[in-house]
């Protein structure tokens, strides 16, 4: 009811601010692909709820495919005060012409962008009012707004014309940011527009193929795990690749066909722990999502591994905790994605030591990333490969085929956590 009031009433204002708006740019072809430098911060407001924002966004994105533009179903989805993300990668994105430069987060689980979370949108000569409220739920917050179509900057000479723009109205959840780049599939966007329903907006990724400036539909990731609050270590590249970036062989894998999952960029895999070889999770489908830090598993699986790891767990920060002498034991986890196996080391599947206190830990404690998902598996979403799990590996989501690539990298068998 909440949602529905706030679209009905900030739609009353659209005649008045229809008259407004107005349009038009060049295209400027770019045939090869093109990064980003992305950031990684530790949003230290957030930072000592990661279990419970990860969970409730792990709960939003599985009813989301239920739900509809006015009829988010806020019950379900705020179980928890919404607040900050605790993680996240963010890019500077240029919108109008002018460009005003925007810090956005990077998000594969949801596929509007959109501003004015933090700095607010700029109408400028290419800035054109659709008509349109926009409204996306996540698990830590919402944002109502105003749909443009913009020009969007997202390199110099890599500018996306007639991009769907949200202008944020109100939003709750976002404090330091922006607003969102969202480069999940197109069909997030379904829904999420009122008085037009049916209608899906093209992301950045689509219309930047569509329009000629990147040679492939796809996007290729590049993560590496850090020490510090923020650090610049990370590329997007849109249409293409980065070879320099990975070591191994890109595995491909198809978007998983069961529902909820393959609404997201969901994978199938399976998870055994140690040499031994110990099912945790058997093949079951899940998500690889940016918007999420940890690595979630299914409540059942997660008990699994908590008893195979000794973990207890820690009430003020709600991960897991080793002994010292615990993690010298702990033993490598195996995920089967495809034909190939990937492992995900012990260093790997702890919290940054040197961030232990900025998430309300010890700072000589071991706290593992790997938690609970908050249902039991056989739901169609299983686990979500979060941050911690992705920056671990290269990642491409390949929209043209509807696939998930993942390779090893430098930073796979680090030891810097």
């Amino acid at each position: 009811m909440r949602a529905g009031l706030r679209l009905a009433s900030a739609f009353l204002c659209i005649v008045v601010l229809g008259s407004q708006h107005t349009s038009n740019g060049l295209v400027v072809q770019n045939k090869s692909p093109v990064t980003l430098p992305i950031a990684r911060r530790l949003n230290v407001t957030g930072a000592t709820n990661i279990v419970k924002l990860d969970q409730a966004r792990a709960k939003a994105l599985k009813t989301r495919p239920q739900t509809h533009a006015g009829k988010a179903r806020r019950t379900d989805i705020f179980n928890v005060p919404a607040t900050n993300e605790a993680v996240d990668y963010v890019a500077t994105v240029g919108v109008g012409s002018p460009p005003t430069q925007y810090s956005l987060l990077i998000d594969t689980g949801s596929s509007n962008t959109w501003v004015g979370a933090g700095k607010p949108f700029v109408e400028t000569s290419t800035s054109k009012f659709t008509g349109n409220l926009v409204e996306v739920t996540y698990g830590s917050g919402f944002v109502l707004g105003e749909e443009f179509t913009d020009q969007v900057t997202l390199a110099p000479g890599f500018v996306i014309q007639n991009q769907a723009i949200g202008a944020a109205i109100e939003s709750q959840g976002f404090d330091g940011v922006d607003g969102i780049i969202g480069i999940g599939p197109v069909d997030l966007t379904c829904g999420t527009l009122f008085p037009d329903v049916t209608e899906c907006i093209p992301t950045v990724t689509d219309n930047a193929f569509s329009q000629g400036l990147i040679p492939a539909h796809e996007i290729g990731i590049a993560f590496a795990p850090i020490q510090s609050l923020e650090s610049t270590n990370g590329e997007l590249t849109f249409g293409g690749i980065d070879e320099s970036k990975f070591t191994g062989p890109l595995t491909f894998v198809p978007i998983t066909s069961t529902s909820p999952a393959n609404e997201f960029v969901g994978i199938d895999q399976s998870i055994t722990y140690g040499s031994a070889g110990t099912v945790v999770l058997p093949s079951t489908s899940g998500i690889t999502d940016t918007g999420t830090t940890l690595l979630l598993l299914a409540s059942d699986a997660f008990a699994t591994y908590q008893d195979l790891t000794g973990a207890v767990l820690d009430n003020a920060t709600g991960l897991l905790r080793l002994t010292p002498a615990q993690f010298e034991n702990l033993e490598s986890l195996f995920f089967l994605i495809g034909n190939t196996t990937f492992e995900f080391t012990p260093n790997a599947q702890i919290w940054p030591r040197a961030l232990n206190t900025a998430i309300g830990g010890q700072e000589d404690s071991v706290y593992l990333i790997v938690n609970d998902l908050g249902s039991l598996s056989g739901e169609g979403l299983d686990f979500v490969d979060g941050m911690t799990f992705l920056e671990r590996f290269y990642y491409v989501f390949d929209i043209a085929n509807s696939r998930v690539g993942l390779a090893t990298t430098q930073f796979t068998d680090a030891t810097t956590n």
